[in-house]
């Protein structure tokens, strides 16, 4: 329960941050392939962020998440995250990211990295690989998101 409050915590400071810096607030749901070991699954998830500027050819960003492979008895994977990358035209965003994720039963570091491609002004798609850094074998997450920026 702690780690719910810490993550609502950090996702509430993310919302707030707008007035603070210039930049874009974020919300998407997502979904794609988890795999480690041979064994492959399908997670759906949820994840909300705040990109700052960091002029016109780079930003940095915060994000809250929570993934859930779908089968029966799986936890889900809260996660806290920096992204960092470079602006790609008016409308791309590539970037490498980093955090931390947590379950009941476990928790791990992961890295990846993605791009981010805006439909408009106000939504987006994206297509993204993570790692999470297991003591006992690195599970693997391909995915893509579609999410409205603000």
């Amino acid at each position: 329960m702690r780690k719910i409050a810490i993550v609502a915590a950090v996702a509430a400071a993310t919302v707030a941050t707008p007035a603070l810096a210039q930049g874009e607030a974020r919300v998407e749901a997502r979904g794609g392939i988890a795999w480690a070991g041979g064994d492959s699954e399908a997670f759906a998830g949820v994840a909300g962020g705040y990109d700052f500027d960091l002029g016109e050819k780079a930003f940095i960003g915060l994000e809250a998440s929570a993934d859930k492979v779908l089968v029966d008895g799986a936890d889900v994977l809260f996660g806290l995250g920096v992204r960092a990358g470079a602006k790609i035209g008016d409308a791309g965003k590539l970037y490498a990211l980093g955090g931390y994720g947590f379950t009941d039963d476990s928790d791990a570091a992961f890295i990846g990295a993605g791009y981010q491609h805006k439909f408009g002004k106000s939504f987006y798609g994206k297509i993204e690989y993570r790692m999470t850094l297991n003591e006992g074998s690195n599970v693997n997450f391909a995915g893509i998101g579609l999410g409205a920026a603000f």
